[in-house]
């Protein structure tokens, strides 16, 4: 994964930075919950995924990767975050790697209205409501005919 060289987790040779090790560990342990969630997925169409409070989108970029890259799902995921330089950062390091259905959006959940519809949605270490809007967002997109998957690793 060779974005994780850009994020600060790995060295350009490939080695985890030492003091990045437990971020590796958890962005392998989150591709598990995604290895998961993959029979439910529909490899013929394209699935929106949103991540929601995706910070600087260590797991965001992971998914990606694991999905599109490796798995050959068509994915569109949308990273979305109240905190602008990161989010600019991520949009660079998504175009530096050529990441075309994957993009960040400046936002807050509560108010967020970038799509009508999402396949999944992902919200992970969320602070104070920001869990509650996530999950009420996830149910208003994905109705009765179109139950949505929320991962929500503790």
């Amino acid at each position: 994964m060779p974005f994780l060289a850009d994020l600060g987790v790995m060295t350009q040779d490939g080695k985890v930075v030492r003091a990045k090790y437990d971020k590796f560990r958890q962005i392998n342990r989150f591709l598990e919950f995604i290895e998961d969630v993959l029979p439910k997925l529909d490899k013929t169409r394209e699935t929106t995924i949103i991540d929601f409070g995706c910070g600087k989108s260590y797991l965001t970029f992971a998914m990606y990767y694991y999905l599109k890259e490796l798995k050959g799902y068509p994915v569109r995921i949308i990273g979305l975050d109240l905190k602008k330089d990161v989010i600019a950062h991520c949009n660079q390091l998504s175009e530096k790697f050529g990441f075309e259905n994957l993009r960040f959006y400046h936002g807050d959940i509560a108010t967020y209205e970038g799509v009508t519809h999402v396949d999944m949605v992902v919200t992970l270490h969320a602070c104070d409501t920001a869990t509650d809007y996530a999950l009420a967002k996830a149910v208003q997109w994905g109705g009765e005919r179109n139950p949505v998957r929320s991962l929500l690793p503790a």
